[in-house]
């Protein structure tokens, strides 16, 4: 059973997503993030000791920050912070983006920054390896003081007074908690504070998305080189002195990948010479400027995200050399909201133009293959209504991808009068990247059946066993059959990374 060491620095993103799928795979701490946690709380403990006024220690807070709390109720304040705060609303958040939450304030906590002690955080690896796992609802953060909703319903399972999954039902976490053998959490000072405060179902979500983003965008290049492949579309666009002179780098490698994928084509070199088309559309020539770009959107996200699940985002942080608090606001999630709505934005435009070719591949006024991909139009409706359901679906994230971050609206009494709304950009990022992938199935599908038309011609290196790979699966639209089952099909191979490792295969190397 594999096992991550978590010290606060070195988790990955893959990791993240590998834990939140993965109940096989459990966490432990490293001994340097044990002494640095065991540093901080020293901290706290002398500064309760000598009843000393710190931010969240020994006060209320938010508008409650200038009111002192007595040494003996600090554990009260902090159970209460927790019962007071689990106040979600809407569906439960689904239990592998709760595994992922989990791992992530793990490792924040980590860092050694937060004055809490290593047992608590030992009660939440127990809970995550034997698959424990809270139930909190999915509406309430608005991303400023942390995830402080999503975060305390955790809490409050932790404490045996909320709710955990069990075989896909939501139960009483206190008589799961006793069957498995795991002490309710009882907090000390400061602990309540330190568990919630943090960005950690804003970046539960965005680890799930990126990560699939990530995929989906090297598998909208090799679905795109079928598109072409089915149009008879011109490779002169994906030139490389071409994009030299333009040197954005996701331009770069679309570009790249669509020779390695069209390379050694039959069907490309059955039209090189006599075809009256001029230029292919922009949805044909532009796909290097457009997918690149989204590619380029993506690489940001990966960035702030690698940066994000490795940092610490409580208040007051603890710096135990110094014995100093500081207060400030590393549980804003100003940097995740924007490159989370950057993120939908980005996925969004690689739908839109997916969208454009399967109108192409269906339109027989522009795709010179029988109208709608049936060799028996009229009696045979064949993909037109495929196309509709791409559309429906592309329409539904130019909804989604208006960005949550240009709103905000003050909390605690204008305490915290700007909020970044970054768990609504998660949540939407996180739908339209899922979009993403069945406006992709539509395209997948209708470009295959095109390439049909073509035989006995062959694809390209890449594009021709990406074909074949549907085609063990679906077979080709002879008949109207109801198509539900071929596109939850499709889009299970885009999903499951089929479709880019048999296009990897057909190329021997990556598709970058």
């Amino acid at each position: 059973m594999p096992t991550i060491i978590l010290d606060g620095n070195g988790l990955t993103i893959d990791q993240v997503v590998q834990t939140a799928y993965d109940p096989s795979i459990t966490i432990d701490l490293s001994p340097e993030a044990v002494g640095l946690m065991n540093d901080s709380r020293r901290v706290v403990d002398e500064w309760v000791d000598r009843d000393a006024v710190v931010y969240g220690i020994t006060t209320g807070f938010g508008e409650f920050a200038n009111v002192t709390i007595g040494r003996d109720d600090l554990t009260r304040l902090q159970e209460n912070l927790i019962r007071s705060h689990a106040v979600g609303a809407g569906e439960p958040i689904e239990p592998a983006i709760m595994r992922a939450m989990m791992v992530l304030r793990i490792n924040a906590l980590a860092k050694g920054f937060s004055g809490i002690r290593v047992g608590t955080v030992r009660t939440l690896i127990e809970m995550l390896n034997r698959n424990v796992i809270p139930v909190a609802p999915a509406q309430g953060s608005v991303g400023s003081s942390g995830d402080l909703v999503q975060l305390a319903h955790l809490v409050l399972a932790a404490m045996g007074e909320g709710r955990v999954w069990r075989d896909g039902l939501v139960v009483p976490s206190g008589p799961e908690l006793d069957r498995m053998g795991i002490a309710p959490l009882k907090l000390g000072a400061k602990e309540g504070l330190a568990l919630i405060n943090g960005t950690q179902m804003m970046s539960s979500f965005g680890c799930v998305a990126l990560h699939a983003a990530q995929r989906l965008a090297r598998t909208a290049d090799v679905i795109a080189a079928l598109s072409v492949e089915a149009l008879k579309g011109t490779d002169r666009a994906y030139d490389a002195r071409l994009h030299a002179v333009r040197p954005h780098p996701g331009q770069g490698r679309v570009a790249a990948n669509m020779r390695a994928l069209m390379a050694g084509s039959e069907i490309r070199e059955s039209h090189r010479h006599g075809d009256d088309r001029v230029q292919d559309a922009y949805s044909l020539r532009c796909i290097p400027q457009i997918h690149g770009a989204s590619r380029d959107a993506i690489d940001y996200v990966t960035r702030v995200m690698e940066i994000e699940i490795n940092s610490a985002t409580d208040n007051p942080l603890i710096f135990a050399a110094d014995g100093e608090p500081i207060e400030g606001g590393n549980f804003h999630g100003q940097p995740l909201a924007l490159s989370l709505d950057f993120l939908a934005i980005a996925a969004a435009e690689l739908a839109n133009v997916s969208e454009r070719r399967t109108e192409r591949l269906v339109n027989g006024a522009l795709s010179r293959l029988p109208r709608f991909l049936t060799s028996n139009g009229g009696l045979n409706s064949g993909y037109m209504i495929a196309q509709y359901t791409a559309a429906s679906i592309v329409s539904e994230n130019k909804v989604l991808a208006h960005p949550a971050s240009v709103d905000s609206i003050p909390t605690s009494a204008n305490q915290e009068d700007h909020n970044s709304m970054g768990s609504i950009a998660a949540r939407k990022g996180l739908t339209v990247v899922r979009n993403l992938a069945s406006v992709l199935a539509v395209e997948y599908l209708c470009a295959v059946q095109g390439i049909d038309f073509h035989a006995p011609l062959k694809a390209g290196a890449g594009a021709q066993p990406a074909h074949d790979l549907l085609r063990r699966h679906v077979p080709h639209l002879d008949e109207d059959r109801a198509m539900f089952e071929d596109l939850q099909t499709a889009q299970r191979l885009i999903e499951s990374g089929e479709v880019l490792a048999a296009a990897e295969k057909g190329l021997g190397g990556e598709v970058g």
